[in-house]
């Protein structure tokens, strides 16, 4: 019997695929479904900062002062008043989810400043989520503000939130910084019991002819598992925290990826998005079939067996590669 179990946040998982923040949870019947279909652990949909700030009445005040004298920048910050379940309603929300099914219900802050963060981040707990998975949504735009700055935001904010749960607590990061090994290490050591990589920070377009700001919401694509499995694997082993893949999972082979790059569990949304709650029956069959094929007997068995912590030099290892990839190109354009 070939066994699937992994460990991540410090709950054994029935297996690795566990499905991302997304709309989809906001419905128990979705949440059933991925409990059928074969789901390990459910990330809920993100609360947001500004809809904490919202419901205390001073974002609004904030946003609106000044903006009237100009205005293109009316329509540039959303109406958030009716996003997903609202503060009140998440929290009901996450009890009727740990109510309806057995696996582990993960809730999810998204934010950029401790704010009301950490008030709701106890009342997660308090509701019952397994664990908390931190979205952290930060784009410095000041340019006096140096990396080591911002490194130091996400570093404060985890520790505050960390000094007031008792329940796991994962960061899920972007890819942006000038030394993601040092910044995975100083969230490390500020208590981050899992590192979620990555965040996609979309990007919205503008309407040249309204001259408005709108969403341009594009789902991910396997090709974006790349830079998970690169940095995962450069992470495997030298951080305490558990390592979690989003982004780009779209089938069984790239759980298996996941896995042997050093990660815990394979996140997904877009999959799902694309394909229905039930591909997630079919990405552990080929799982399962892949497994059963090569003769490998558990998932703990491959975790970390195609990392980086056996090179002694992993940057010569990188750029040797980088030039392998060149000259793969070279070759193929030669052929023709």
């Amino acid at each position: 019997m070939i066994d699937l179990t992994t460990k991540y946040l410090g709950m054994k998982l029935k297996n690795p695929l566990v499905v991302s923040a997304s709309p989809l949870s906001e419905d128990l019947g979705n949440i059933r479904r991925m409990e059928d279909s074969g789901a390990a652990a459910v990330v809920l949909t993100s609360l947001f900062e500004e809809q904490i700030h919202v419901e205390s009445a001073t974002l609004d005040k904030f946003l609106q002062q000044g903006t009237e004298s100009f205005a293109e920048s009316l329509t540039y910050f959303p109406d958030l008043t009716g996003y997903n379940l609202g503060p009140a309603g998440y929290l009901e929300h996450l009890r009727r989810a740990k109510q309806a099914v057995s696996i582990p219900i993960i809730g999810s802050l998204n934010g950029g400043s401790t704010g009301g963060w950490i008030d709701y981040a106890k009342k997660i707990q308090d509701a019952g989520a397994d664990a908390l998975e931190l979205n952290i949504y930060f784009i410095p735009t000041d340019a006096e503000m140096s990396g080591a700055e911002v490194e130091q935001v996400y570093a404060d904010l985890l520790s505050a939130v960390k000094a007031s749960l008792r329940i796991p607590v994962a960061v899920k990061i972007g890819a942006y910084f000038s030394s993601l090994p040092n910044a995975a290490r100083r969230l490390d050591q500020a208590g981050a019991d899992a590192l979620v990589l990555f965040n996609r920070f979309y990007q919205p377009d503008f309407d040249l002819e309204n001259l408005e700001v709108v969403p341009n919401l594009i789902l991910s694509t396997p090709h974006e598992l790349l830079l998970r499995l690169n940095w995962v694997a450069v992470l495997y082993g030298k951080i305490r925290a558990d390592l979690a893949v989003t982004g780009g999972v779209h089938t069984g082979l790239d759980v298996l990826k996941s896995m042997m790059a050093g990660a815990r569990v394979a996140m997904m949304t877009s999959a799902l998005l694309k394909n229905g709650i039930g591909h997630l029956a079919t990405v552990r069959a080929e799982l399962l079939k892949w497994m059963e094929e090569h003769e490998y007997e558990s998932i703990q068995q491959m975790q970390g067996s195609m990392s980086q912590r056996a090179v002694a030099d992993p940057s010569a290892f990188q750029r040797a590669n980088y030039v392998k990839v060149l000259s793969s190109y070279s070759l193929k354009a030669g052929t023709r």
